[in-house]
C-alpha cells in the first residue's frame, strides 16, 4: 500500500515537472514565433553620422542582428532636430521593420516648441525599449583659454562686450534653454547658434570657429579625452564617472536640471505587442554584453534598460518636467 502511494506520488511529480518543462518551452516558442519582419530592420537616426546618437545606434545594430537573426541597418535622416526621422517613422510600416532611435529632444521637447511638428509621440509612436541615460555639458574649444566655467565667463567678458556665441545641436532644444539660463546667471549676453546635430557643431569647435558648445557628454567625451576641447560643467545630480574632475551645474549654483535625459527606441503605433516584446527582449540581451556596456560607458552614457512600459513612463515624466520649464521661460512655439 505504501509502495503504491509512493509510486503514484512519483508519477505525479514526474507529470508536474514534465508539464512545467512543456510550459516553459511553450513560452519560449511563443516568443520565438512573435511576428517579425521578413526583411531587414532599419533604425532611423535623426542626426548626421558621427555624433553620439549615431554611434549608439550602430553599436546596438551590430549586436541586434545576432539576437534577431536578421540584418539591422542604421539610416540617418538628419535635420530639424530629429523631426524628419520622426515623420518617416509615422508613415512607416507596423511590422517592426522600422524603428526610431531617439533621445529626449525629438520625443519630449520638440513637440512643445514647434507648432506643427508633423507627429504626435503619444498617438503615432509606441515605446520599444530604453537603453541609456546621459547628461548634457558645457564645453569650450581648444582655442579658448578657459579651463572652468568661471574662466569662460571671464574670457567672454574680456572680449569687451559681455557677449558670446554658444553652439547647440538643434534649435529650441534643452542645450539652447541651458545657454539662456547660463547667460542669466552670469549676466552675459550669450547667443545660441543652432546646428544640424552635434557632429557639425563639434567640427566647428575643433576648428575654433566657435568658442563653446552645449551638447551631450557622449558627443564631447572623445575630443575631451584627446585634449582637443574641454568639458567644464555637466548637468545631472552627480559628477560623471568618465569626467570625475568636472563639476555639475548644481555645484556651481545652477539648479533645476537634475532630471537627466534618456535614449530609447520607438516603433509606429499599431505594431503588434508580441513584436514589441520580442524587440525589447533582444535589446535587453544586447545590453548585458560586456563589450557593449564597456563601449557605451566609455562614451559617457549610463546603460539603463527600460521595458516598453518603463520607457513610456520615463518619457511622460520628462515631458512634464520640461513643459513647466519651457512655459516658465516664456518661450513661444514656432
Amino acid at each position: 500500500m505504501v509502495e503504491n502511494i509512493g509510486s503514484k506520488l512519483a508519477a505525479c511529480l514526474r507529470f508536474g515537472i514534465a508539464s512545467l518543462v512543456i510550459l516553459g518551452a511553450g513560452i519560449q516558442s511563443v516568443m520565438a514565433q512573435a511576428p517579425m519582419p521578413a526583411g531587414p530592420i532599419k533604425i532611423l537616426v535623426g542626426f548626421p553620422p558621427g555624433g553620439g546618437t549615431d554611434v549608439l545606434a550602430r553599436t546596438l545594430a551590430e549586436k541586434l542582428k545576432d539576437q534577431l537573426g536578421t540584418t539591422v541597418i542604421v539610416e540617418n535622416r538628419a535635420g530639424a532636430g530629429g523631426q524628419i526621422a520622426a515623420q518617416v517613422l509615422k508613415t512607416g510600416p507596423t511590422d517592426g521593420s522600422l524603428l526610431f532611435l531617439s533621445h529626449d529632444h525629438t520625443i519630449s521637447i520638440l513637440p512643445q516648441v514647434v507648432k506643427n511638428p508633423g507627429f504626435d509621440p503619444a498617438q503615432d509612436f509606441v515605446p520599444v525599449a530604453g537603453f541609456a541615460s546621459f547628461v548634457n555639458a558645457l564645453a569650450v574649444s581648444g582655442g579658448t583659454p578657459a579651463k572652468s566655467v568661471n574662466e569662460y565667463v571671464a574670457w567672454v567678458r574680456n572680449q569687451g562686450v559681455s557677449k558670446g556665441t554658444v553652439g547647440v545641436p538643434a534649435p529650441a532644444s534643452v542645450p539652447e534653454f541651458l545657454v539662456k539660463l547660463i547667460g542669466q546667471k552670469y549676466a552675459l549676453d550669450l547667443q545660441s547658434a543652432p546646428y544640424r546635430g552635434s557632429a557639425p557643431l563639434i567640427g566647428d569647435m575643433l576648428g575654433n570657429q566657435i568658442g563653446a558648445g552645449v551638447a551631450s557628454v557622449p558627443d564631447f567625451i572623445e575630443n575631451h579625452k584627446a585634449g582637443k576641447l574641454r568639458v567644464v560643467a555637466v548637468l545631472g545630480n552627480r559628477r560623471q564617472a568618465v569626467l570625475p574632475d568636472v563639476p555639475t551645474f548644481a555645484e556651481l549654483g545652477l539648479a533645476g536640471f537634475e532630471d537627466v535625459p534618456y535614449y530609447g527606441l520607438f516603433a509606429k503605433a499599431g505594431t503588434p505587442k508580441a513584436t514589441i516584446d520580442r524587440l525589447a527582449e533582444a535589446i535587453s540581451k544586447v545590453l548585458v554584453l560586456p563589450d557593449v556596456r564597456e563601449r557605451m560607458t566609455a562614451m559617457g552614457v549610463t546603460v539603463e534598460y527600460m521595458t516598453p512600459e518603463q520607457l513610456g513612463a520615463r518619457e511622460q515624466a520628462y515631458t512634464q518636467t520640461w513643459t513647466r520649464i519651457i512655459r516658465a521661460s516664456g518661450f513661444q512655439a514656432q
